[in-house]
């Protein structure tokens, strides 16, 4: 793969969810990974999150497969686990010995709730990290339960991501003082830090705790979706008033609705009227009047249909690997720009060792 990570070298311990989107994105950026996994583990081309990586089945139960792991991990830059504290140290494998081995290793820690604390121990999925720490409160419709926002804002957002900075920003540390580190990434953490700009609106005065009743949150009928002629929806964001006023211009609106943009006292009016405007034409019909314009104006696509728009399309935001359409590598470089990716490929310890070894060599 080509990138900005080339000759970065990574071990990934199978797991699911954010390890391996975490593990995905290091490799879409160049980096060698190389992903462990459990002897008779099969990857189909539809796995987007095993592209571009090897796969070595190692069975780290029995001394040999420990053997193999530790010595990949001695040549490794980047460690990436996501298990529950402790079942790393429980199979001989944990920051101690592999940080004796490599001292420059950073070795990543992908967890829920974090290494330490009264919860570390227990079970857990995305909807209850982000639950804890307010960021699922505020999604969702006044008087409603909040819904499940799938799993991208503890597992992906607050999670892979948040890993992602912290296992490069540790490897350039590393790399500057020649010694590693454990980098804990808690999905708790990472979800609460997404929530920052909010936290400091309400500590201002400017964001409330009742879901549906804010700026961004469904309250403003300048920033929602509607519901077209067709049953096909399309989202609205003119928050500041000059794009407002473009969005009333090329609809039609009267000027006092526009000049009313910001009483509050009005938005469940004025939200009905814009229900009311965008259910008497089809969602292809709104996107020929508004879109391309400055009303802040978007189709909502479903997963068929995001590939095929013209502006993804024109950007290659998504690519097909092996028959399977999925989005590409991001963020662009234009220095070193990444390469389409890969399927996952199997791979054998001493094909790994031996590349590894090639690469130290070059850099000793």
């Amino acid at each position: 793969m080509a990138g900005p990570l080339q000759g970065v070298r990574v071990v990934e311990m199978a797991g699911l969810g954010p390890g391996p989107f975490c593990a995905m994105m290091l490799a879409d950026l160049g980096a060698d990974v190389v992903c462990i996994e459990r002897p008779g583990t099969t990857r189909e081309a539809s796995d987007v999150t095993a592209r571009g990586k090897r796969h070595l089945q190692l069975d780290l139960q029995s001394a040999a497969g420990r053997e193999a792991a530790l010595a990949l991990i001695a040549r490794a830059d980047l460690l990436v686990e996501g298990f529950r504290p402790g079942l790393m140290e429980r199979l001989g494998l944990g920051p101690v010995p592999c940080q004796q081995a490599n001292a420059r290793l950073v070795y990543g820690r992908m967890t829920g709730w974090g290494q330490t604390g009264p919860l570390a121990a227990a079970a857990g999925h995305d909807i209850n990290y982000i639950a804890l720490t307010g960021a699922l409160h505020a999604i969702g419709r006044q008087g409603e339960a909040p819904p499940p926002p799938l799993n991208y804002v503890g597992d992906y957002g607050g999670g892979a991501m948040l890993l992602a900075v912290g296992l490069l920003a540790a490897l350039h540390e590393a790399r500057r003082i020649g010694r590693g580190q454990v980098v804990d990434a808690a999905m708790t953490d990472g979800a609460a830090l997404l929530s920052s700009l909010f936290y400091g609106m309400k500590a201002a005065g400017a964001w409330s705790s009742q879901r549906g009743d804010n700026l961004l949150d469904g309250a403003a009928h300048f920033y929602d979706t509607y519901a077209c002629a067709d049953g096909k929806y399309v989202a609205i964001g003119a928050i500041e008033a000059k794009f407002f006023r473009r969005l009333c211009e090329l609809c039609g609106l009267e000027e006092a609705f526009c000049t009313s943009q910001m009483d509050r006292s009005r938005w469940p009016l004025m939200k009905l009227r814009l229900a009311d405007m965008f259910r008497t034409r089809t969602r292809a019909e709104w996107c020929a009047l508004l879109e391309g314009s400055d009303a802040c104006f978007a189709p909502v696509l479903d997963w068929d249909e995001a590939p095929a728009h013209p502006h993804n399309q024109a950007r290659g935001t998504f690519v097909a690997v092996a028959g399977v359409v999925q989005p590409a590598p991001a963020p662009r470089f234009s220095a070193s720009p990444t390469s389409v990716p890969q399927p996952a490929r199997a791979a054998e310890a001493s094909d790994v060792l031996r590349d590894w070894d090639a690469v130290l060599a070059q850099t000793a």
